[in-house]
């Protein structure tokens, strides 16, 4: 009996035992139910982020952009219409890489304030390719300031105002004939010396002036869009605003082209990682979450540097974009002259007049002119900036001039660094960029430059008849 009773409590013992070593499970509940909560949690966190986002409207404003540069701030894509990682996203303008244009706008688009047909060119109507019979094609080539960059809306533009203007002029013409130049002229000289002071009638038709200028657009960017687009819509008459662009761009690039673009095609391996790493940042960037967490942080906003220059991706300085030597600029110089004397050639053979307008900028304007806002653009240009820019476009300036006296009679120069004294205060909403009152007044003397141009003028039966015999 002492055994079995000694064997009983041994075995009481061993299930006591037992109990007591039952494994315990509330850790593993616990960490189970913390690894399902976190997920949640941040859900949670982002719906509450989104609704303060909603309600608080700085959604709109998180990375320190105003909505109108946004809006201008060029978005790359491939020639497939992908995403190009590794490029930050500059904003809501989306163009696609081109083997023969460099890049050209994503068609149709349209944002807040412009508008891109399904030619790809700034209007709000579509461009056919078969021209009506009375319609006369005036199309204006460049870069962003031609583009209107900044400005509004389409109707706010360089090439809105003088459509308008041209119009208005042929709706004169017809309702008070009188005060031009008759049909016929006659053959009595002191009738014809006073006739001669009235102004010319020009051709009549319904004239359309396309928006053809693209940001960040320089002469061999315009030169080949000329040949593989625009000849195809038989323009009447080409005009090209330009000249900063070509300044600023390096030599050894005949045009402008997407950032970075040869380096990520010289590099596979490279900038496949480097997308991996952009994506997920950009992802990350975007969630609600992060965009609360800046709108309390500091944001830097798009610097003067950015908006003057569209391909100015990574927000140096201007002056780091001028010709570092002599050697430099006649290069650069000489790919600006080259490039227009081809485009000049290519349009005589087609028998098309071409003004070459001399764009704009900032250094050009007396003190006088400027507005306080203005001056302060010319304080952050700098000393350096301001002393060599002149000297350099200058010299874009001479060989404008000497393409207008090789092609005497199908160009015309008109030089608007310079002649910008009639410009109303401001002008500038950067260093090159026109506000909306400007754009009238470029308008207009675009429109005195045409309208005198004998290639677009009707001339009067008898006009040349030499009477001094």
């Amino acid at each position: 009996m002492l055994n079995l009773l000694k064997k009983t409590s041994s075995s009481s013992s061993y299930y006591n035992n037992s109990y007591n070593k039952k494994p315990n499970r509330f850790p593993k509940i616990f960490l189970f139910f913390l690894l399902l909560a976190c997920p949640l949690l941040i859900i949670l966190l982002e719906f509450l982020a989104q609704a303060y986002l909603g309600i608080t409207g700085k959604d709109n404003n998180i990375d320190g952009k105003s909505p109108l540069i946004r809006a201008y701030q060029l978005n790359f894509l491939t020639a497939n219409k992908q995403p190009i990682e590794g490029l930050t996203d500059g904003g809501d303008l989306v163009v696609k890489r081109s083997p023969t244009l460099g890049y050209e706008l994503i068609s149709p688009q349209k944002g807040k304030f412009w508008q891109i047909n399904e030619q790809g060119v700034r209007d709000s109507e579509p461009l056919p390719l078969a021209k009506p019979e009375n319609e006369i094609r005036i199309f204006i080539l460049g870069g962003s300031t031609a583009f209107g960059q900044l400005n509004a809306n389409n109707q706010a533009t360089i090439s809105h105002y003088l459509e308008a203007r041209l119009k208005q002029r042929v709706k004169q013409q017809k309702s008070s004939p009188a005060q031009y130049r008759p049909d016929i002229f006659p053959f009595f000289a002191p009738t014809r010396r006073q006739l001669t002071k009235l102004p010319p009638k020009i051709r009549e038709g319904n004239y359309r002036v396309i928006n053809a200028a693209v940001p960040g657009y320089t002469s061999g960017n315009q030169l080949a869009k000329l040949a593989l687009r625009i000849l195809l819509y038989q323009p009447d008459l080409i005009v090209v605003l330009d000249g900063y662009g070509d300044l600023m761009l390096q030599s050894s690039q005949p045009k402008a082209d997407i950032p970075y673009i040869d380096d990520f095609l010289a590099d596979a391996k490279g900038y496949f990682r480097d997308s991996l790493d952009f994506s997920f940042t950009q992802w990350l960037e975007s969630t609600a979450l992060m965009k609360t967490f800046n709108s309390f942080t500091p944001q830097s906003s798009v610097s003067l540097d950015q908006t003057s220059l569209a391909l100015n991706n990574d927000g140096k300085s201007l002056k780091s974009y001028l010709p570092h030597d002599i050697e430099e600029l006649k290069r650069r110089v000489n790919r600006y002259g080259e490039n227009h004397k081809q485009l000049i050639k290519l349009s005589a053979r087609w028998g098309i007049p071409v003004v070459l307008a001399i764009q704009p900028e900032i250094t050009s304007r007396s003190m006088d002119k400027l507005s306080a806002e203005e001056k302060a653009i010319l304080n952050h240009l700098g000393k350096d900036y301001l002393k060599n820019f002149p000297q350099a476009y200058s010299e874009l300036v001479k060989v404008s001039q000497d393409l207008a006296k090789a092609f005497p009679t199908n160009v015309k120069v008109i030089n608007f660094y310079q002649s910008n004294s009639s410009f109303p205060t401001p002008m500038f909403y950067d260093t090159i960029h026109l506000t909306e009152q400007s754009n009238k007044v470029m308008a207009e003397k675009l429109y005195h430059a045409i309208t005198a141009w004998e290639k677009i003028q009707i001339i009067p039966q008898y006009f040349y008849l030499n009477t001094s015999r």
